[in-house]
């Protein structure tokens, strides 16, 4: 199965980022596992949440940020990969000039019901 990324549309999450689906279930028929990319502008945060199922992969294509991830608080850069479990507390502040890039996969697929702001 291929998407095209212009054909995907870009939407506002509950955590104020631009996310664009680059895969999921509800629009593409793959089943365990959704991929999209984030986009947050210079000099903006995400809303701190959390996803009570999903475990989240983000990896850094583009750009700089501070992410919060529990009580931990460090530097993301291009090819950094990050972790993030159930229920764990997190966001992102874009501390560069350019705009942050992240692609984000979700497990099970991200769902706006499964996101809590915290």
């Amino acid at each position: 199965m291929l998407t095209h990324y212009r054909a995907q549309p870009p939407f506002q999450t509950k955590d104020g980022s631009e996310i664009r689906e680059l895969m999921h279930p509800r629009v593409h028929g793959n089943r365990l596992q959704s991929l999209a990319e984030a986009r947050v502008a210079p000099g903006q945060t995400t809303a701190l949440h959390w996803h009570k199922t999903s475990e989240e992969l983000y990896h850094v294509v583009a750009g700089e940020g501070l992410m919060t991830l529990g009580d931990e608080r460090f530097e993301i850069l291009p090819g950094d990969t990050v972790a993030i479990a159930p229920q764990t507390a997190h966001c992102v502040h874009n501390i560069g000039d350019d705009t942050l890039v992240i692609l984000c996969c979700c497990s099970p697929p991200y769902a706006h019901d499964d996101t809590e702001l915290l």
